[in-house]
């Protein structure tokens, strides 16, 4: 297979677009779309499909995965040869509570060592995994501790989450020594929120009728945020919420625990970059989550 043309798809994918990658590239869009032609006329597939944004197809999620092993090789090979060091971009899928809390000295450590850059995609730590398995990322943080094919898997350890609210709103919506769930207005991060999907389990019988309010809020940092001011109730990490659980502005709503496994899936490719990601992922989770690094 042709290194230009399997550049220019990873371009065309990572990118979202034909044009975005023809600027990226330094190239006409003409010459994406050709380059694009020529390599599903040699592999005699069809690999990308023409949406908004470019999707790869099933053929195409195995070509994608094939040159981002060979653009990984390819940069670490030239930064042997050449005694310099390579922009290699590592796509690594996380979910935003880990990277809003225990996983942020990583980003610290991949600076330090000066060789690589980060391509975050940020996803539900339930569907981080697919990421993965369809290529477009290399390694992962997710709740699935099977290993994808050609990967390798790490227990990083547990996050804890516990339903926190106002005061105010909390008893507001008090029901003797409860809280009247089926009403009290919730929070969401979005729609693939798997997380807060299930804060009613064991929290309110199958068969009463909800009619709460649901706020989605796609931040981080706007959703604490939003927790705080009392749009609605939420699961929140502990890391996160200890701050203002501390200071009296939010309450914990009952004695529940939801502890979420997190697993770190990666390509099993001999790679120095991807060892250095490795080792300050589980490095961060060995100081925030209470695991020993490797476990």
């Amino acid at each position: 297979m042709n290194q230009v043309q399997l550049r220019t798809l990873l371009a065309v994918i990572d990118e979202g677009g034909f044009d975005v990658a023809a600027a990226v590239l330094g190239v006409s869009p003409s010459a994406v779309s050709q380059r694009i032609r020529a390599l599903e006329k040699s592999v005699g597939r069809v690999l990308v499909k023409r949406s908004t944004p470019p999707t790869p197809t099933h053929a195409g999620e195995v070509i994608v995965e094939a040159a981002r092993r060979m653009a990984l090789l390819e940069a670490e090979t030239a930064t042997r040869l050449d005694d310099r060091l390579s922009r290699v971009a590592l796509s690594v899928a996380v979910n935003a509570d880990s990277l809003a809390t225990w996983l942020r000295p990583m980003l610290a450590d991949i600076a330090a060592d000066g060789r690589a850059s980060l391509r975050l995609r940020i996803e539900d730590e339930a569907h981080t995994v697919a990421l993965l398995r369809s290529g477009e990322v290399m390694a992962a943080i997710t709740t699935d501790g099977s290993p994808v094919s050609g990967c390798e898997v790490t227990y990083l350890g547990s996050m804890r989450y516990v339903a926190v609210a106002t005061p105010w709103l909390r008893d507001r919506y008090r029901v003797g020594d409860g809280i009247d769930w089926a009403q009290m207005p919730a929070l969401r991060f979005g729609p693939n929120d798997a997380l807060q999907d299930t804060d009613l389990e064991g929290r309110l019988a199958p068969e009463i009728p909800r009619d709460r309010r649901i706020s989605h809020v796609p931040s981080s940092e706007a959703f604490v945020e939003a927790c705080r001011v009392g749009l609605g109730w939420a699961l929140l990490p502990e890391l996160q919420a200890a701050p203002d659980l501390a200071s009296g502005e939010l309450v914990v709503l009952d004695a529940d625990v939801l502890e979420v496994p997190l697993f770190w899936q990666r390509w099993r490719l001999k790679s120095r970059t991807l060892e250095v990601l490795t080792e300050a992922v589980t490095g961060a989770a060995a100081k925030a989550l209470g695991t020993a690094p490797g476990s």
